[in-house]
Order: C-alpha cells, then sequence, then structure tokens
C-alpha cells in the first residue's frame, strides 16, 4: 500500500503561499523575525492546521512547537520531521517554511489514504533558526541537541535587550515541557538547497550526507575619536581602517581554501558613525564555513593572527570572540540510503550534496539518527525577498520524504 501513497502538491504550494503571507513584503518575500508578533501569527496558523489534521500540540521550553500523529504502537519512538518559520530580515517564502509544510502535508496524506504507520509522527518547528534576531543561529535544536544549556538559550538578547525567554512569553509560545531528553527514531528536513548545484546539473533531489562545519566570530576593533581635519594622518587611530584591512583579510582567506571555503563579513556597525569624525570603534561580524574541520582550523589561526598584527600596527584595541561553532557533520547512512532509495523509485534526478548552510539536523544529528532533502531553487539565492522554487520541486521533495519517513516509521 505504501507504494500508492502521494501527496498532494497543490495542497502543499497553497499552504507555503499562505503562510507565506503573514510576514509577506512588497518584493514578494517574508520577514518574519523569530518570536515576534507575526512570528506568533505564523505559529497560531501552523497549530490551527495540525489540529484539523487530528495531530496533539505539544510545546516545549524553548518554544519549539511539535504536532503528533499516533502510530499503531504509541509507545515506540517517534519519526520526526520539520524546520524552522522564522525568517532573515529580507527572507523568502521557502527557507524553512517549506520543510514544515512538506512534513504536515505528509501527515495530510496519510490521513487521506487512511494510512497509520507503526510508529508516531511527528512535524516540528524549531524556534530561532535563523539567529538574525538572537545569535547565535539554531538556538532551540541544539538545547534539544544537547549542545546549548537550556538557561543560556533563554537569556540570549536582541539589540533591544530583549531575552528569548522574554519574547517566548510575550507571544504566548513558552511551554513546560521539557525540550530534549527523550529518544527519537529518525529525523528528516526537507529544505530549498539554497545554493545552485542542483539546477545547474539539472537535478531533482539532493541527498545530503551532512554539512559543513561553520565558526561564528564577533570582532571589536577600539581606536580614538578625532576630528577629520585637524588630525595628521600619522597621528590617527582609525579604527575603520583596522576593520577594513580585516574584512579584505577574511574575503582572502574563503579565496585561499578555496573551493570549498566560505568567508563572510555579514554585520558592521562604525561608532560613532559621522561624516567628519575618525571612526574610534568598529564592530563587525565573521563567518568561516568548511567541510573539512583542519582547514577551518586553519582560517581560524589566519584570522587571528592578522587581526593581532592589524591592531598592533595602527595601534588600537582588540577584541575578537568566537561566539558559535560546530564541526562538519556526517548524517545517519542508512536514513541517507533511505531518502537515496526514495528519489529512484519516485524517477527524480538526484545526486549526493553536502549542505553549505547550518540547518537544525545538524544539532538534532547528535542525539538521533538524521538526513536531509534538498530541492533546487532558483539561481541557488537564498536569504533574499526573490528566493524562489518551481511547485513541481516542492512537491516532488514532499513526495521523497513521505516516503523516507513511512519506510522509518514502519520500521520496528
Amino acid at each position: 500500500m505504501t507504494d500508492n501513497l502521494r501527496i498532494d502538491g497543490d495542497r502543499l504550494w497553497r499552504s507555503l503561499i499562505d503562510l507565506a503571507k503573514i510576514g509577506g513584503t512588497e518584493k514578494g518575500g517574508v520577514c518574519r523575525l523569530a518570536l515576534t508578533d507575526l512570528d506568533r501569527q505564523a505559529r497560531d496558523l501552523f497549530v490551527a492546521w495540525c489540529k484539523q489534521a487530528g495531530c496533539a500540540i505539544a510545546v516545549d521550553r524553548m518554544g519549539n512547537i511539535f504536532a503528533r500523529r499516533p502510530g499503531r504502537d504509541d509507545s515506540l519512538a517517534p519519526v520526526i520531521t520539520g524546520s524552522h518559520i522564522d525568517t532573515q530580515p529580507t527572507g523568502g517564502k521557502f527557507d524553512g517554511a517549506y520543510g514544515v509544510m512538506a512534513g504536515l502535508e505528509v501527515i495530510r496524506s496519510l490521513n487521506a489514504a487512511n494510512y497509520q504507520t507503526l510508529r508516531p509522527i511527528e512535524v516540528v518547528v524549531w524556534t530561532n533558526e535563523e539567529g538574525s534576531r538572537f545569535a547565535p543561529a539554531m538556538t532551540a535544536s541544539g538545547v534539544f541537541g544537547g549542545v546549548f544549556e537550556l538557561d543560556y538559550a533563554l537569556a540570549r538578547k536582541d539589540i533591544d535587550g530583549v531575552t528569548l525567554g522574554e519574547a517566548l512569553k510575550t507571544i504566548g509560545y513558552a511551554g513546560d515541557t521539557p525540550c530534549g531528553g527523550r529518544k527519537v527514531e529518525a529525523c528528516f528536513e526537507a529544505h530549498i538547497e539554497q545554493g545552485p548545484i542542483l539546477e545547474a546539473e539539472g537535478k531533482t533531489i539532493g541527498v545530503v550526507t551532512g554539512a559543513q562545519g561553520q565558526r561564528w566570530y564577533e570582532i571589536t576593533l577600539t581606536g580614538q575619536e578625532a576630528h577629520a581635519g585637524p588630525t595628521p594622518m600619522p597621528r590617527r587611530r582609525d579604527a575603520l581602517v583596522g576593520a577594513a584591512r580585516v574584512i579584505d583579510e577574511v574575503n582572502r582567506i574563503g579565496f585561499r581554501h578555496a573551493p570549498n571555503a566560505c568567508a563572510t563579513v555579514g554585520m558592521i556597525q562604525c561608532h560613532p558613525n559621522s561624516r567628519n569624525t575618525i571612526p574610534g570603534r568598529v564592530f563587525f561580524t565573521v563567518d568561516f564555513r568548511n567541510p573539512d574541520d583542519a582547514v577551518l582550523a586553519r582560517m581560524d589561526r589566519e584570522l587571528r593572527e592578522f587581526a593581532i598584527r592589524t591592531a598592533a600596527e595602527l595601534k588600537l584595541e582588540l577584541k575578537l570572540e568566537q561566539i558559535w561553532a560546530f564541526g562538519a557533520t556526517a548524517f545517519d547512512r542508512r536514513l541517507v540510503e533511505g531518502v537515496r532509495k526514495a528519489a529512484a523509485k519516485a524517477g527524480h534526478g538526484h545526486r549526493d550534496i553536502v549542505s553549505g548552510a547550518g540547518h537544525d539536523s545538524v544539532y538534532i544529528a547528535r542525539v538521533a539518527p538524521t538526513a536531509m532533502i534538498f530541492v533546487p531553487c532558483k539561481d541557488g539565492i537564498s536569504h533574499n525577498e526573490v528566493e524562489d522554487a518551481t511547485p513541481e520541486h516542492i512537491a516532488a521533495g514532499a513526495q521523497v520524504l513521505l516516503q523516507a519517513m513511512v519506510e522509518a516509521a514502519d520500521r520496528r
């Protein structure tokens, strides 16, 4: 009977479009930052849809939402799927939301076929995956996976000093269920690729074998504010000049360790930010990624050595802090093979791929067998309002997810 199970691609697409209306932008994207009122509205809609599908709802202390469809033996550990519904400030419709809606579509399709799996199935919304409001990213899945302590995560602050825990209470999603510490049979996450490889090769499904290691840094260079006119060049302690040199070196480090390295400065704050005052303090962030932990360590060393040398040459004070890191992750071989077989069975062109982005699955993989399914996105663009994917690819990924989940959920 499992060969006849089919998702409803039109229903899945409508759900994605309806969800995207909450926080929708003029350019067709979505701005729905974690734990804002818009996030609450999206959560409420998801919960309502899941209740209509007959699911029981649980919310843990990190605000993660679990929608549970019972199995024939409900005492067995569940097979879970899901992603996140918070976005970047200029985010798209599909990043994260696709994985959540694909999971809901799996449950709806099983209901339509009157098929009950042996194990229960759960669809999860993970809190604050993006990290754009509360750093670091993947905070709640990190608590679930034992990477972060609960108190540490709840104490993360946004730019206005609001803690993650306070924001959870404000929107009514501070649950009382423990975060983590329970058995999970298998975890799957469907996601757009957020890169150009699948589209360029004409492949429909990316069988994700693992994820790159990442390191995030916060750097502050402090010099001395002074008048832009009377202050001679040799006497200046210009923090922005120092930051510019380090930023350029970050880019060079990325190119030095090509083709697999990525190096990005994505945020910069200059003080006092006045056109006729020499900048006295500059704060900026650095994001390093590589699938080889040894190379990532070399990138780290090169950054630190250059920053120390630059600060000394320009008589600046340096504060360099690594605020977040995880090593390269390999996903569960049996589940990866299950995704590969499901793609082949559905007749979709597929290839193995390593994720260049961080995902909640990276942390869940520490406590449960995990795998991911990628589908193409237009021009490989994500974290952008023009982020796009085709209904056909969205449906194909959900069908592979359905088959892989049912196989895992029917296994004793």
